[in-house]
């Protein structure tokens, strides 16, 4: 079995580590350092963000330029104190179980927690080592990654991407147990150490022939969530939309929207979008890790994105926005990967 898993993730390129998979793009990023003479041009992609939304970004500072009303209810846990009265204030903002909880800094799904009681909020907030975050659990049905650009001199911006989340769920046969039913399949098995520290109370159940039963509720690739290429979606409302959205966001040229949504009529129509994360110049365009995406074409995407940001770097750069300075920007580098 643990064969079986290793074999999966190295011919699966989807599950390659970040490290191998950029490769070709360190080329092209070191392109651009020498024609900007910038190794963090991308810094100037978003002036409303710390780098950009490179790396260990503060959320609680994006949140803050984001109007309310594209918002869950949300409450900000920065001391000991606001811990121990967190149930309290998020009761008193509307907030109730199951929430979402995640750390003020963090990326790819790190440290993010659905919360399903006070025993619960408490064990996780006693571990917490940032200042957290806890956002009311949105139960709209449909959740999408929309990747967005304007370039600062243009007025009209662009969709480059979308993807569709089909969350890790295993169908029941009537007679497999949950465990069991995740090792039939290569992908899921990938899981079950996951699911067994995070949610082992489901591991045993037998379900119903036919019933589905969702093993991770957070939307994220790194916990088994696939990322369906949904770029037919795109069109001119589309785009109309998410430009009207973009401009009331001071300062945000680049980067994806994770959201949730009722119907694809109120996604068309702008209407009950609720905006979980806003990423900054670390956004993917995530639809390459569509399953049946051919590594070729991925990385055809994923080039086009980073010429996209440097021309919204190096357009917002010449209107008077500085790049920050490597001597400042590289150790802060270093320290996030060690």
């Amino acid at each position: 079995m643990k064969w079986k898993k290793i074999f999966t993730k190295i011919y699966k390129w989807e599950f390659w580590t970040f490290w191998v998979f950029y490769i070709p793009v360190y080329y092209y990023w070191a392109y651009c350092w020498v024609r900007t003479r910038s190794m963090f041009f991308f810094s100037a992609a978003n002036p409303s963000m710390d780098m950009g939304g490179f790396i260990d970004y503060p959320k609680m500072e994006i949140f803050k330029i984001i109007p309310p009303d594209l918002l869950p209810k949300m409450v900000f846990i920065t001391n000991e104190e606001e811990k121990q009265q967190a149930e309290q204030v998020a009761i008193t903002k509307g907030i109730q179980f199951p929430l979402i909880a995640k750390p003020n800094r963090g990326e790819r799904g790190k440290g993010v927690a659905k919360i399903k009681n006070p025993a619960q909020l408490k064990t996780y907030l006693d571990a917490a080592t940032d200042h957290i975050i806890l956002q009311d659990f949105v139960a709209h049905p449909l959740e999408f990654g929309i990747m967005y650009y304007r370039l600062p001199n243009e007025t009209k911006g662009n969709i480059t991407s979308i993807v569709q989340k089909e969350f890790l769920t295993v169908t029941g046969d009537g007679k497999s147990t949950v465990r069991q039913l995740m090792r039939q399949s290569k992908r899921v098995a990938l899981y079950e150490s996951h699911v067994e520290g995070s949610y082992p109370e489901i591991l045993e159940k037998v379900p119903v022939k036919g019933e589905e039963t969702l093993l991770e509720p957070i939307g994220n690739h790194s916990r088994g969530t696939i990322f369906r290429n949904s770029n037919y979606l795109i069109n001119d409302q589309l785009i109309d939309v998410f430009d009207q959205m973009s401009k009331r966001i001071e300062g945000f040229y680049f980067g994806r929207y994770d959201i949730k949504v009722p119907t694809m009529e109120d996604l068309y129509a702008g209407k009950n979008i609720i905006l979980m994360e806003l990423n900054g110049v670390n956004s993917e365009p995530a639809h390459i890790y569509d399953p049946d995406m051919n590594i070729f074409a991925a990385y055809r995407d994923l080039l086009k994105h980073w010429q996209v940001l440097y021309k919204v770097s190096t357009q917002n750069h010449q209107n008077g926005v500085p790049y920050i300075d490597s001597r400042e920007a590289f150790p802060r580098l270093v320290q996030h990967y060690k």
